[in-house]
Formats: C-alpha cells, sequence, structure tokens
C-alpha cells in the first residue's frame, strides 16, 4: 500500500520561474528507501511538484515507511545539492544539511493526504 505526503515550500516573491527550472533540472535520489543500517524499507514511487506564487508544493508517493523517508532524504548528495540551491529561493530558512534537519522541515512543512478520490473508486 502506498502513501501520499507533500513538502510546502514558502518562496520569495518572484522566484516562481527560478524555483519550477531548479525543481524540473533536479537529480533523482535513490528510490529505494533505506534506515539507518541500510535495510530496504520502502520506495518512493511518486514525485510531483506545484508551482504558484510565492508557493510551491512537493508531492511524493512512498510505499512503505512514510517515516523513514526524511532521514533517507537527507542523506542523499542530489537532494542535498538540490536543498542548497532552492535555499536562496525560500522566504523561510531551514537546515536540509543533516537527516535530523531534514526531519524537522518534514515535521515542520509536512502536509499529510487529507482526501484521495479516483474515478470509479467510492
Amino acid at each position: 500500500m502506498s502513501h501520499w505526503f507533500a513538502l510546502l515550500y514558502k518562496l520569495k516573491p518572484g522566484t516562481e520561474d527560478d524555483v519550477r527550472d531548479l525543481f524540473a533540472n533536479s537529480g533523482r535520489p535513490d528510490h529505494e528507501v533505506k534506515d539507518d543500517d541500510g535495510n530496504i524499507v520502502g520506495k518512493l514511487l511518486t514525485t510531483l511538484v506545484f508551482v504558484g506564487e510565492e508557493t510551491a508544493v512537493r508531492v511524493i508517493e512512498v510505499e512503505g515507511d512514510l517515516r523513514q523517508v526524511p532521514r533517507h532524504m537527507g542523506k542523499q548528495p542530489v537532494v542535498a545539492a538540490f536543498e542548497e540551491e532552492i535555499e536562496q529561493y525560500l522566504s523561510e530558512p531551514r537546515d536540509m544539511r543533516s537527516p535530523e534537519g531534514a526531519v524537522a522541515f518534514f515535521r515542520k512543512r509536512g502536509l499529510r493526504l487529507a482526501l484521495e478520490r479516483r474515478l470509479g473508486q467510492d
């Protein structure tokens, strides 16, 4: 079973195009979510990004233990490079240089799925 999760990025005014380009050109993290011992505990299935006025939202679909995702992402070099680059466009600074910083960001700006509707499903 998969789970959906989203992250909210509050942007400085006028940076939306730069942020859209940054997301579009960012690298891919390891899609196998691993715990601290290197055991595979999940999989990153889907990533969607929406950018609007002074806001970006990254939506991810994860199979497995959603709680492991922030630490896993915090260890990915490609994610670290992206997070360092996006920092200049954020209106609210945060620390993404460590797994603990990633966990704190996920906690503060994480959005839980409230509703999922699909055609043909009740």
